[in-house]
């Protein structure tokens, strides 16, 4: 999006340190970034080129996933933390999935993000190439999972009586502190949406990890921390995995179960995905999985 003077900053967006989102944003070649977000992005790949690879790898997994969901036939998406809907989202794999299967696009999605700057540029990017009777982005935050569900249904747009698809692909890895500012209310959140998701949704996740990566990869993950708690708006939390898998609560495990985000279900890579491999799964960091609420 290019450089910007103070003058000209959207109310709401602070540029006096990077965001995490719009970094993010920018490892996926988005247009939602400013120039400290861009500095501290290369600052990063510098010592842990690796990161943009899990970005991208983050995305393909969405790929993957909304186009199993859609043959499962979820119509319904609730995209958390989804920051700009830039090229490969979840409305355009679904509506690539509808037009493939002969179907007229008919499937809802409302993207959520706490970050003023990103739901404008999706307000533009959805006006623009979506379609506002069936996609629509809401300012959120994650850690008011009530306000979030509230505002989601307000859109109109979904119905809370069928069953709804929750995306939290890469979110949770960043700190999520409550009233206190430091307890991490990340988990606790989930389990109230959870909650509030009618039977036969799925929820979905993916979250940086630690543990059970090589062990260089785990000391860039030292310094990548250090470097997000020092430097940037948001800290990071990297869990175990027994951790992340808690947040799923009493779900039905979606096969393969988790996983490392390569290995969850390569074949239903779309023919626009992008192509990424990694020397060992696990080099990707991100632990992925999907479950299914039946009652």
């Amino acid at each position: 999006m290019g450089d910007r003077t103070p003058e000209t900053v959207p109310e709401g967006v602070d540029v006096s340190r990077p965001s995490v989102a719009r970094v993010y944003d920018y490892y996926l070649g988005g247009s939602a970034n400013w120039a400290v977000d861009r500095e501290f992005g290369d600052r990063v790949l510098r010592k842990f080129p690796l990161l943009r690879d899990v970005a991208i790898a983050n995305r393909m997994f969405l790929n993957r996933l909304v186009r199993y969901l859609s043959k499962q036939g979820i119509r319904q998406f609730l995209d958390v933390g989804a920051g700009v809907p830039t090229a490969g989202n979840t409305h355009q794999i679904a509506d690539e999935m509808a037009v493939a299967s002969g179907r007229t696009p008919d499937t809802h999605v409302v993207y959520v993000d706490y970050e003023p700057i990103a739901v404008a540029h999706a307000e533009i990017v959805l006006d623009q190439e979506g379609n506002t009777d069936r996609h629509g982005v809401i300012k959120a935050d994650l850690r008011e999972p009530d306000d979030l569900w509230a505002r989601a249904m307000a859109t109109g747009l979904l119905d809370p009586d069928e069953p709804i698809a929750l995306l939290l692909i890469a979110v949770l890895h960043v700190h999520q502190p409550g009233a206190d500012g430091v307890t991490d209310i990340g988990p606790e959140s989930v389990a109230r949406l959870r909650e509030l998701l009618p039977a036969g949704s799925y929820l979905a996740m993916s979250h940086i990890t630690d543990e059970g990566v090589p062990p260089e990869v785990g000391e860039n993950l030292v310094e990548l921390k250090r470097m997000y708690d020092t430097s940037s708006s948001s800290n990071g939390i990297w869990r175990a995995h027994r951790d992340v898998e808690a947040m799923l609560g009493d779900f039905e495990m979606v096969a393969p179960g988790w996983c490392w985000l390569p290995q969850w279900r390569p074949e239903e890579s779309g023919p626009n995905a992008h192509s990424i491999s990694f020397a060992t799964p696990n080099h990707a960091v991100g632990w992925a999985g999907v479950g299914r609420k039946s009652r």
